[in-house]
């Protein structure tokens, strides 16, 4: 399927997508704010350059998108033009984003992962629930936190 816009449009409509301060981000970071946790944003010293940063509990909360972190859900679909400088583009985003969590964990940070699909689509989470998962699992200890959206037809987690 051809591309519905000039490359000038679709250029521009990539360039105003925004990789900070996004509507998921938002939404978890005025939960846990409510939730009476404290935190720091887009930590340049950390790999990966975590979404948010909660210091005290030595906790990292990255929100990514499902298209551009290619995560396997009803969200993401690989596009039909420029199908190859899109494979290079997202398989380098993911070999970074494990390599980023693999270097925080190895220094010690505990590390959660918010999949977009778990805000947005058919299989989306309630807000309460995104923020009660990550809010106990703040406290938990656990090292790893993978929140996604439910899988419609099956009902189980993406």
């Amino acid at each position: 399927m051809a591309d519905v816009h000039d490359n000038k449009t679709r250029s521009r409509n990539m360039a105003a997508i925004r990789g900070a301060d996004t509507k998921p981000e938002m939404l978890i970071r005025r939960g846990l704010h409510a939730s009476g946790f404290r935190y720091r944003l887009h930590d340049w010293k950390l790999p990966g350059k975590p979404d948010i940063v909660l210091p005290k509990h030595c906790s990292v909360i990255f929100v990514n998108g499902c298209f551009w972190h290619g995560h396997d859900c009803p969200l993401f679909r690989w596009p039909a033009t420029r199908q190859e400088f899109w494979r290079v583009k997202i398989t380098g985003n993911m070999e970074r984003d494990a390599r980023n969590i693999g270097m925080l964990l190895a220094s010690g940070w505990r590390v959660a992962t918010v999949w977009e699909c778990a805000l947005k689509g058919r299989g989306r989470l309630s807000p309460e629930a995104v923020i009660d998962s990550l809010s106990r699992w703040i406290c938990s200890g656990d090292q790893r936190l993978n929140l996604e959206g439910l899988h419609t037809e099956t009902g189980g987690l993406i």
